[in-house]
C-alpha cells in the first residue's frame, strides 16, 4: 500500500489539481439518467473492468465513448464506478483522466463525484483519517479546484473534529457553497466549537443557520445542542451571559425549536440559583410567548427561585398564569408554595392554599390532595412562628385520616417547636407519643431533643438522653456532638467537652468547624491555652482554617497569660492567611498593651486601627483611660476623656465615668470626680451603684460627711440600690459619727438630707 508521503508526491508530479473554490452539485439534467437503468448498470460495470489494469493498460479508445458521449453519464453513475474501483490510487488516477478529458460542461459534476468516491473509499479505509487528511492536503495544494458535494464536505468536517482541526472545519465551512451546507453538517461543527469553548465561532455559524430560507435551518438537534451548552456552561465575570440565555432561546423558538421540560427546568434552576430570577421569568414567559410546550416542572424551578427571594406577589401571579395557561400543578407546586409562605412568616396564607387543597372554604377544583409532606411544612411553618397549639391541631387530623399518617418528621417539627417555646415537658411528651405509635425516632429526633435540653440548661438530662438512645443503637452524629461540646464549653466544663470531642473522633464523625471554634473558645476563656493551641493543630489537618472571631477568642488567651510572642505569633499568621483584623482584635491589643503600660505601641495600635479604617468605640477609648487609671496616671486618662468627647463620635458610657471618677477620687480629687457626676447628669448618662460607691469612697476618705448625705439623697433619687460595698463605706463612718439613723432611713428609701445642690457653698 502506498503511504500518504509516496501518494502525495506521486499526484503532485502529475500536476493533479483540487479544490480551493468548493460548490455543491445538485442533481440537475446532468444527474438525470440518459440512460435506461439496465443501460447504465451495463455501463458502469464495464468502465470499471477497463480501468481495473492499471493505468499504463488502459484502452482509452474503449474509455471514450463510454464517458465521453453526448450523453455523458450521471453524477451517479461516476460515483458507484469510483467506488467499486475499491481503493484511492485509483480513484485518484480516475480523477485525473476525467480532469484532463472531460469537456468544461461537464468538468465540475464529473470531478466533484469521483472526489467523492475517493472521500467515500478513504473513510472506510482502517486508518481514515489518515487518508482523509491526505485527500485534504492534495486538495490544498493546488490552485486548480473541484467543487465539493453535500456528502464530500460531510466527510471531511467529520474529519476534522476528531482531528480537532477547528480552524479547517471553519475555513472549510466558510467555503462552502450555501447550497453544499446541511444542517447535519451545521450541528456537528456548532458541537464541537461550543465543546471546544469557541463560542464565538459557534454563535455565528447559528446565526447563519437562523437566516431566512437558508436551506440548512435548525432543528430538535440544533437545539439539544445549544441548549446542553447553556445548562452546563459557567461564564464567571460576563454580565451579559445570563441575559444571552434568553436571546438564544427566543431565536431558536422563533423557528419552532424549544428546549425540552428537562432543560428548560435546568436552566431556570441555573438561573434562580445565581439570583437572576428577572432573567428566569422572562425565559420562561418567552417560551410560553412563543408557543413552547412548559410544563408544572419548569413553573416549580422558577417559584422556588422567586421563594428564595421572598417574592410572594410573583410567586401567586406565576401561580394564577399556570391556571390560564392550563398547566396542571402538581402537589410539589403547592408544597413550594406553602414552604415559601411559611419561611415568609405568611403562616396564615399558606393556611388559606391548604385548606383550599382540602375542600375547605371553597370546593377543591384543582385536583390535587395534600400529602404528608405539605402537612409536615405547615407544621413546621406554624410551630416557627410559635402557633405549636395549632401544630398539634393538624397532628390530630393527620391521625384521624388514613392517606397521611404523621412520620417522625411530624413529631421533629413539634418537637423543636415545644423546645424553642420553652415548653419542655410538651416536646418529650410527643416524644413518647412518637414512640407509642411505633415511630422510630431518627438522629433528626435525637439532636432535636439534645439541643433542646442543652439550650434549656438541661445539660445533664441531655447526656442521660443521649446514652439511653446509643444504648438502642441510634448513634449520634456531629450536630449531637456539637450541641454537647458547645453547652459544656458554655458551663466552662471544658474537661466534659473534651472528653466529647475525642468520643466524637472515635465514633467516626468528623467534627466542623463549629465544634472547633466552640473548643479553642471555651479552652481560650478558661485559660487553657496549651490545650486550644491542639485543638486550633487539629482544626488545620482538618482542613479548617480560623476566622477573625476565632482569632480574636485566641489573642485573647494569650493576651491574659501575657504571651505576647504568641500573640504576634497569631497576627502574624492572619496576616499571612489573609484574615483581616476587626474591631475586637484592635481593642483586645489596646487594652493588653495599656494594662502592661506599653502606651507607646498602644498608640501605633490605635493608629493603625483608624487607617485600616475601624472607628476607635467605646471598648477602645474605655481599655485605654482604665490603662492609664491603673499607672496612676489620670491626667492622661482625662486628656483621652476630653479628647473623646470633642472629636469622637462616640460618646462616653457609665463604665468609662466610673474609672475616672475611681480614680480621681482615689488621687483626693473628689471635686473634679463631682463635676464628671454633674456632666454625666447633663449628657443623659444614668449613674450606676458602682459610681456612687467610688464617690461616696472618695467623700469618706476626705471626711464630706455633709456631701455624703447629698449623695445618699441622689442615689435614692437615680433609684440606685446600694450593695455590700455601699454599706460597708457607710456603715463604719456613719456610725463612727452617730448618724446611724440615717442610714436607717437611707437604707429604707427616705431622703436624709434636704439640701439637693451637689458640692453647693
Amino acid at each position: 500500500m502506498l503511504t500518504q508521503s509516496k501518494l502525495l508526491r506521486r499526484y503532485r508530479r502529475r500536476g493533479y489539481h483540487l479544490p480551493s473554490t468548493l460548490f455543491s452539485l445538485r442533481r440537475s439534467h446532468s444527474d438525470s439518467p440518459s440512460h435506461s437503468r439496465d443501460g447504465a448498470e451495463s455501463i458502469v460495470t464495464q468502465v470499471v473492468e477497463l480501468l481495473k489494469p492499471p493505468k499504463k493498460q488502459w484502452d482509452y479508445d474503449q474509455l471514450q465513448p463510454f464517458l465521453f458521449n453526448t450523453s455523458p453519464l450521471s453524477s451517479y453513475n461516476l460515483l458507484q464506478i469510483t467506488l467499486r474501483l475499491g481503493s484511492i490510487p485509483k480513484a485518484l488516477d480516475f480523477l485525473e483522466y476525467l480532469r484532463k478529458k472531460a469537456q468544461p460542461q461537464h468538468h465540475h459534476h464529473s470531478l466533484s463525484s469521483v472526489f467523492q468516491g475517493a472521500l467515500e473509499l478513504a473513510s472506510r479505509h482502517p486508518s481514515s483519517q489518515t487518508e482523509l487528511l491526505m485527500l485534504h492536503s492534495l486538495r490544498k495544494s493546488n490552485n486548480r479546484s473541484i467543487p465539493l458535494t453535500a456528502k464530500s464536505a460531510s466527510l471531511l468536517m467529520q474529519c476534522f473534529e476528531k482531528a480537532q482541526m477547528l480552524d479547517d472545519s471553519l475555513l472549510l465551512f466558510n467555503e462552502l457553497d450555501p447550497s453544499s451546507k446541511s444542517t447535519r453538517i451545521c450541528n456537528g461543527l456548532l458541537r464541537v466549537l461550543l465543546k471546544s469553548g469557541r463560542t464565538d465561532d459557534a454563535l455565528h455559524v447559528l446565526d447563519e443557520m437562523l437566516k431566512p430560507n437558508s436551506g440548512f435551518s435548525s432543528d430538535n438537534f440544533t437545539g439539544e445542542i445549544v441548549f446542553g451548552w447553556l445548562v452546563k456552561r459557567e461564564h464567571p465575570g460576563r454580565s451579559d451571559a445570563d441575559v444571552e440565555i434568553v436571546g438564544l432561546v427566543t431565536k431558536l423558538g422563533e423557528h419552532g425549536v424549544f428546549p425540552d421540560t428537562f432543560k428548560l427546568t435546568q436552566m431556570i434552576t441555573k438561573l434562580c440559583g445565581k439570583r437572576k430570577n428577572g432573567v428566569a421569568w422572562e425565559l420562561l414567559h418567552g417560551v410560553v410567548n412563543l408557543g413552547g410546550a412548559v410544563e408544572a416542572a419548569s413553573c416549580n424551578a422558577l417559584l422556588t427561585g422567586l421563594g428564595r427571594e421572598r417574592d410572594i406577589e410573583r410567586m401567586n401571579k406565576l401561580m394564577a398564569e399556570m391556571k390560564e395557561m392550563k398547566i396542571q400543578p402538581s402537589v410539589v407546586t403547592f408544597g413550594i408554595l406553602i414552604n415559601h409562605l411559611c419561611k415568609a412568616r405568611r403562616v396564615d396564607e399558606a393556611l388559606e392554599v391548604f385548606n383550599k387543597l382540602r375542600g375547605k372554604g371553597e370546593n377543591n377544583d384543582i385536583g390535587v390532595e395534600p400529602d404528608v409532606v405539605l402537612f409536615n411544612t405547615l407544621i413546621d411553618g406554624l410551630c416557627k412562628v410559635g402557633r405549636e397549639e395549632d401544630g398539634l391541631i393538624l397532628l390530630e387530623e393527620m391521625k384521624t385520616e388514613n392517606k397521611n399518617k404523621p412520620n417522625s418528621v411530624t413529631y421533629n417539627c413539634l418537637i423543636d417547636g415545644f423546645f424553642k417555646a420553652g415548653n419542655i415537658d410538651k416536646a418529650c411528651e410527643l416524644f413518647s407519643q412518637m414512640n407509642e405509635e411505633g415511630l422510630q425516632p431518627s438522629v433528626v429526633t435525637l439532636n432535636t431533643l439534645v439541643d433542646g435540653m442543652c439550650k434549656h440548661g438541661r445539660v445533664f438530662s441531655a447526656v442521660e438522653f443521649f446514652n439511653e438512645m446509643k444504648g438502642k443503637g441510634l448513634k449520634g452524629n456531629a450536630v449531637t456532638y456539637t450541641a454537647l461540646i458547645s453547652a459544656f464549653c458554655g458551663v466552662n466544663n471544658i474537661d466534659k467537652a473534651m472528653q466529647y470531642f475525642d468520643e466524637m473522633f472515635s465514633s467516626g464523625c468528623s467534627p466542623d468547624a463549629i465544634v472547633y471554634y466552640s473548643l479553642i473558645s471555651g479552652l481560650s476563656i478558661a485559660g487553657r491555652m496549651d490545650d486550644a493551641s491542639i485543638v486550633v493543630s487539629k482544626l488545620k489537618q482538618a482542613g479548617f482554617s480560623l476566622d477573625t472571631v476565632c482569632y480574636n477568642v485566641l489573642i485573647s488567651g494569650f493576651c491574659k497569660k501575657k504571651k505576647l510572642e504568641r500573640v504576634y505569633e497569631m497576627l502574624n499568621e492572619m496576616e499571612k492567611t489573609g484574615v483581616k483584623p476587626d474591631t475586637v482584635t484592635y481593642n483586645t491589643l489596646v487594652s493588653y498593651l495599656g494594662k502592661v503600660g506599653d502606651f507607646a505601641t498602644a498608640s501605633k495600635v490605635l493608629k493603625k486601627m483608624i487607617e485600616e479604617g475601624f472607628e476607635p468605640s467605646v471598648v477602645t477609648y474605655g481599655a485605654l483611660i482604665h490603662a492609664y487609671c491603673l499607672k496612676d496616671n489620670v491626667n492622661e486618662a482625662m486628656k483621652i476623656f476630653r479628647e473623646m468627647c470633642s472629636t469622637s463620635k462616640v460618646p462616653p458610657n457609665t463604665v468609662i465615668y466610673n474609672t475616672l471618677i475611681d480614680a480621681l477620687c482615689k488621687n483626693n480629687n473628689v471635686e473634679r470626680a463631682a463635676s464628671l457626676m454633674d456632666d454625666m447628669k447633663v449628657k443623659g448618662i444614668q449613674p450606676n451603684t458602682t459610681t456612687y460607691n467610688a464617690i461616696l469612697n472618695g467623700v469618706r476618705d476626705k471626711k464630706m460627711l455633709h456631701k455624703a448625705f447629698e449623695l445618699m439623697d441622689r442615689m435614692i433619687e437615680d433609684a440606685c440600690r446600694p450593695d455590700y460595698i455601699t454599706m460597708e463605706i457607710l456603715t463604719e463612718w456613719l456610725s463612727a459619727v452617730g448618724e446611724i439613723e440615717k442610714l436607717k432611713l437611707f437604707v429604707q428609701g427616705y431622703q436624709v438630707s434636704v439640701n439637693k445642690s451637689l458640692f453647693s457653698e
